[in-house]
């Protein structure tokens, strides 16, 4: 495994006897701080969009920046924009840390001030055929208001036209032309993962809703068999399959998209959580990989 703090606190590269797990990275996109290109990134203080880029909450309406070019919502949170420090850097287990003043303009891509930390974490090794990395992400309010949160990851999980991937879910989210939601649906048969089976030509951008809280990832030709799994605070699952992608994006993250102005407007069972002042919250990304599975 390969970190990459400096470029949105991402994993540059995950790999197990020389087989990729997540995508790899780069290194020209490792230059540019292209971390849209990275392995995998962390979502925080929310994942997916915002509406208009305007955040309501408590009364008041806070304008955000716009991080997704022309993109008109705003996207991700700023965990996956800045760079990370290192806090601790050992063989198998490091810290890093983002500190978010919420001063200046820094206001404008979250009004809060907060501190998150990623904990990475590698046990078993090539002799059991075995490795796993967990992955803890936490979020600390340093200000003096509450304020509304998510969690989450984007990891891009290496994709062939071999690659089958299974989970469960109870709904999915049907979007708008600009990926907010719109109906909460049945998981349609094209979309149904709880059976094992390729992509196919499927295209999703969707949050699938009263996720079991596991999926796998086999790959035929790496011989390979990636799990994925989360706390339970993670209850949704976003899959980002573009067209003819050479990766899968299999996210676990705690809310829908636009879960806190939609929770404003009366929603239920958003996701959306409230972090008082001095108060933490974490949740923990598990991924166990095994070689040549039966």
């Amino acid at each position: 495994m390969r970190l990459a703090p400096r470029v949105g606190g991402a994993i540059a590269s995950f790999t197990f006897c020389e087989r990729p797990v997540l995508r790899e990275t780069p290194h020209a996109a490792l230059a540019a701080a292209d971390v849209r290109a990275t392995a995998c990134y962390p979502l925080v203080p929310y994942s997916n969009r915002i509406r208009d880029a305007r955040l309501h909450y408590g009364g008041r309406t806070f304008a955000l920046a716009r991080d997704f070019g022309a993109h008109p919502h705003a996207i991700h949170g700023v965990g996956w924009q800045r760079a990370w420090s290192v806090v601790e850097a050992a063989p198998r287990q490091a810290q890093v840390a983002l500190v978010h003043e919420a001063n200046g303009d820094d206001a404008a891509a979250w009004p809060w001030p907060f501190r998150a930390t990623q904990t990475f974490r590698l046990t078993g090794d090539a002799k059991a055929r075995a490795v796993r990395l967990l992955v803890t992400l936490t979020i600390e309010n340093t200000g003096r208001e509450p304020f509304p949160f998510g969690l989450g990851w984007h990891p891009f999980f290496a994709r062939d036209t071999a690659t089958r991937i299974a989970f469960r879910a109870e709904r999915v989210w049907r979007n708008d032309a600009t990926q907010l939601p719109q109906r909460l649906v049945a998981i349609p048969r094209s979309w149904d993962f709880a059976r094992a089976r390729e992509l196919d030509d499927i295209v999703l951008d969707n949050v699938f809703v009263g996720w079991a809280g596991t999926a796998s990832i086999h790959q035929p030709s790496t011989a390979t068999l990636a799990t994925l799994d989360a706390d339970r605070a993670c209850s949704r699952l976003v899959v980002y399959a573009p067209a003819q992608a050479p990766f899968v994006a299999l996210e676990p993250v705690s809310h829908d998209t636009d879960a806190f102005n939609r929770a404003i407007d009366g929603a239920a069972d958003t996701g959306m959580r409230v972090l008082p002042p001095g108060a933490a919250f974490s949740c923990t990304m598990r991924v166990a990989v095994v070689a040549n599975p039966a």
